[in-house]
């Protein structure tokens, strides 16, 4: 089976894709892209800056009215989390823009690296409802790995789970620390969580390992300008691995 990688494109002084209209496409090399520029007829538009009545066929979960509830509702009770929970982690994450990228390429809401939504199988990330479900799915599985203890998931969130388990603890990065910080801030709800005795087992219950997480990142500048996060081993030049 062809394995598929996503990626996303951004303008090279874009810092987050704010307002803007957003394309998917698929390359010959089944590298799935998202970018703020059509490229021929292979695009497809899945976000607009304008507001669209529910006549066009854009779809209408992409379009933010800022109330993303019933999804939070969803995952929180498919996961087994606190809705308050998933809450905090989008507030501190994106502040509730289901368009936010950040300079290192991390997506949406819930703000998902290319590698992580794929392997939290969104195949959207823009989407809300997809990057919500993948984003709770993905912390589910980290409070699996670390025992249910929420501090060390939230930190391997932000810095990556191999990095919390070679300190121990929360890392002594001062950007994961107050992430932690921040969102225990605002969420009072509890700290420890019921884990799976199978060592990597699905937060999604099925049983089924996730493939591998976090694999890395690639960061290309195309001839353009234009800034290109992938996980596809592409053959550019100036390719740098984050």
């Amino acid at each position: 089976m062809r394995k598929v990688f996503i990626s996303i494109c951004l303008l090279l002084t874009a810092v987050s894709v704010t307002a803007a209209d957003i394309y998917k496409y698929v390359d010959d090399n089944g590298v799935v892209c998202y970018t703020d520029a059509p490229l021929g007829n292979k695009s497809q538009q899945v976000s607009s800056e304008k507001k669209t009545s529910p006549a066009r066929t854009e779809d209408a979960s992409l379009i933010s009215s800022g109330d993303y509830s019933q999804y939070i509702r969803r995952a929180a009770s498919k996961y087994d989390l606190e809705p308050e929970l998933i809450k905090a982690v989008i507030k501190t994450e994106s502040n509730g823009n289901h368009r936010a990228v950040s300079r290192k390429g991390a997506i949406g809401l819930m703000q998902l690296m290319p590698a992580t939504a794929s392997d939290m199988n969104v195949s959207n990330p823009f989407n809300p409802e997809e990057n919500i479900d993948g984003g709770a799915r993905y912390l589910k599985y980290l409070l699996d790995r670390f025992s249910g203890n929420l501090t060390l998931a939230l930190a391997a969130y932000n810095s990556g789970p191999k990095t919390v388990e070679k300190y121990g603890s929360v890392p002594p990065i001062d950007e994961t620390r107050q992430y932690v910080k921040r969102i225990f801030n605002l969420y009072n709800g509890r700290k420890d969580y019921a884990f799976s005795d199978r060592k990597n087992e699905a937060a999604a219950g099925t049983g089924a390992a996730p493939r591998q997480l976090l694999a890395p990142i690639y960061r290309i500048v195309l001839d353009d300008g234009t800034i290109l996060f992938t996980n596809a081993t592409l053959e550019k030049n100036n390719k740098t691995r984050l």
